[in-house]
């Protein structure tokens, strides 16, 4: 090839790879004007130069007056975390649709959901489980998530871990644990029975600074193979075979994979309870915007699962004056509109 060939190629390819980067910095950059309007939702009516000097003036010492600590205590970490179980969820959705080669694929493919519902509803219906206090619903859903998880990896191993294995597991384990949960439903009285239903719709009411600690570490020891292994995920797209054949070790990927973003997962919605659509819309809406290829997917795919879940959260807190609304229920009306339109607009083969 010619060499002015291979430099308007490299003109071209670089001009490319900007314009992928600009829209996940401009992404980075409306998240964080989100964050600074949400902060300021609430019932004490502070200006954004009042709340952000709060913050600043906090960072280092002990809340002392109501509107420190509604900042602090209450706000700030309600927002931190919802752009933090965004941004997981949201990833592990993109990855989950790679691996399986499957656009319905989300991180509750596996019958995590179905499993963290069983776990909470055995804390509090039976009391038994994992943990005390307000910990018990927290490492019931944590546990038996992972067992969930476990037992789609055992199920689909007989078959080879294909794509078409793991989601028929997942399915039959999700039907399992459905089942037995609406069992011990049934023994229960309609104050216990509320509460479960509550914990199924999902909030981001318990966030605080511990909880985004722990999420924070689950998020820094599992995303770096993630986005390590784009590359291989792009590959992975063109089917296992292909994939094979250009040095792709598919099974280790697949199974390192989906560990990962189950625990992902896991170490979400045991302390939100069930928030959909965001692992399924996400990635969908991220590669409208930026193609296929998971070196950008993945990070965009980040920050819209944090910039949807943060904005889902703050319209909960305001829709209704003076109270706040499950943002599982927020992120469903969201979802839906936009599968309307892929339905109507794009079609069933074009993804």
């Amino acid at each position: 090839m010619h060499e002015t060939d291979l430099a308007r190629l490299r003109t071209h390819y670089t001009g490319y790879i900007r314009r992928k980067w600009a829209l996940v910095i401009s992404c980075l950059i409306l998240l964080l004007v989100l964050a600074g309007i949400a902060v300021n939702v609430g019932s004490y009516d502070l200006s954004m130069v009042e709340v952000y000097s709060i913050i600043t003036r906090c960072l280092f010492s002990e809340p002392t007056t109501a509107e420190e600590c509604a900042i602090m205590v209450n706000r700030l970490p309600r927002i931190v975390f919802a752009m933090i179980a965004g941004f997981g969820l949201a990833v592990a959705g993109a990855v989950m649709q790679a691996i399986l080669r499957n656009p319905l694929a989300s991180p509750f493919t596996l019958g995590i959901a179905s499993a963290a519902g069983f776990g909470a509803s055995l804390a509090i219906i039976l009391g038994a489980g994992v943990g005390t206090g307000m910990y018990l619903v927290i490492g019931n859903a944590f546990l038996f998530t992972l067992l969930a998880a476990a037992a789609v990896f055992g199920l689909a191993s007989i078959r080879g871990l294909s794509p078409g294995s793991v989601i028929m597991a997942g399915i039959a384990i999700s039907y399992l644990f459905s089942a037995v949960t609406s069992f011990v439903q049934y023994f229960s009285d309609a104050d216990l029975l509320q509460q479960v239903v509550f914990w199924m719709l999902g909030s981001l009411d318990k966030a605080n600074w511990d909880i985004i600690t722990a999420t924070g570490a689950i998020l820094l020891v599992c995303l770096p193979y993630l986005f390590w292994k784009a590359i291989d995920l792009n590959v992975m797209g063109a089917g296992d075979e292909s994939a094979k054949s250009m040095g792709v070790n598919v099974k280790r990927i697949r199974l390192t994979s989906l560990g990962l973003t189950s625990l992902i997962t896991a170490g979400i919605i045991c302390f939100t309870g069930t928030i959909g659509f965001i692992g399924l819309v996400a990635p969908h809406i991220t590669r409208m915007l930026v193609g296929g290829d998971h070196r950008f997917l993945l990070p965009m795919a980040g920050l819209l699962g944090a910039l949807l879940l943060l904005a889902a959260d703050t319209a909960a807190r305001i829709v209704i004056p003076g109270q706040v609304l499950p943002v599982g229920v927020m992120t469903a009306f969201f979802g839906v509109p936009f599968f309307l339109y892929l339905f109507i607009r794009r079609g069933s083969g074009d993804w």
